[in-house]
């Protein structure tokens, strides 16, 4: 007999994101496996390199109880001015006599009202530097980067893990309500709102997320009638069946691998004796 632990992923804010670089970083419509499977192995205190078999073996689905808007923030690194440290005087002769004026200038005992225009604090071409004999960046000003960054707003969704242990069900639900890590959905700016861990059903994922209402929103009740969708792991030869490139491998940051699953769309009719929710909004 198989179980499913329900987990309730709310925030203001949420990331998932599938295909990302610096310049731009996405999100997909829904929380994929990889992030839920890493959301669990952090609460369980699990290192990045540690092995995540007994993890990626979990049966996923989610269901897009209120699926939220899209919102893109319009995002800068670098340029404008930057306090001037102590050690920036020390180690970089350039930066010191950049500001050596103003320095002469200042009166009373405290450091730190000074500024360097138009620094950019990622250094950039590390060399030694011919006077000081110190490793400096070759690059001391540089234009502001301009990048993307996609979230989505007020979004609320019920994933599933599907397994035939209870058990171990029981410990990861723990885990997510006594975390051993930070958690966050999808990225770091993104913590999760209210209770995680929504329960345990007996059944499939399909029959979990039928006996389920939907998830309260804080925007007053949720109307019974709607049929949102959920996407369920499923064998390859399943109908409909459609491929998918987030099966976590392992989450070492210097092999991190995923894999291909499969997984169904459907609408969730709710059913008519659905419990209702009782956990922290």
């Amino acid at each position: 007999m198989t179980h499913v632990l329900l987990i309730r992923l709310a925030a203001p804010l949420q990331s998932w994101g599938a295909v990302s670089r610096f310049s731009r970083r996405d999100t997909h419509s829904r929380p994929t496996k990889s992030a839920v499977i890493g959301l669990c192995a952090a609460a369980l205190g699990r290192d990045r390199t540690a092995l995540i078999d007994d993890l990626a073996a979990l049966e996923y689905g989610v269901r897009a109880d209120h699926p939220g808007t899209p919102v893109r923030d319009y995002h800068s690194v670098g340029a404008g001015r930057y306090p001037l440290r102590p050690r920036d005087v020390i180690t970089d002769h350039r930066r010191a006599a950049a500001v050596s004026a103003s320095l002469d200038a200042a009166t009373g005992d405290r450091f730190g009202h000074h500024e360097l225009a138009g620094w950019y604090g990622a250094p950039k071409k590390i060399a030694t530097d011919p006077v000081s004999g110190v490793l400096v960046s070759g690059e001391l000003s540089r234009s502001a980067l301009i990048t993307e960054r996609w979230y989505l707003s007020d979004a609320t969704f019920l994933a599933g893990l599907q397994h035939t242990d209870r058990a171990w069900l029981e410990e990861i639900a723990y885990a997510l309500e006594h975390p051993k890590q930070l958690l966050w959905l999808g990225r770091k700016s993104c913590p999760p709102s209210g209770t995680l861990a929504a329960g345990i059903l007996p059944g499939t994922l399909a029959e979990a997320f039928a006996a389920k209402r939907l998830l309260p929103d804080g925007e007053g009740p949720v109307s019974s009638g709607r049929r949102p969708w959920a996407w369920i792991q499923a064998d390859p030869a399943t109908p409909g069946a459609s491929p998918v490139n987030d099966q976590p491998v392992t989450f070492d940051p210097a092999r991190r691998a995923h894999g291909t699953r499969w997984e169904t769309r459907t609408r969730v009719a709710i059913s008519a004796d659905a419990t209702e929710w009782d956990i922290i909004p």
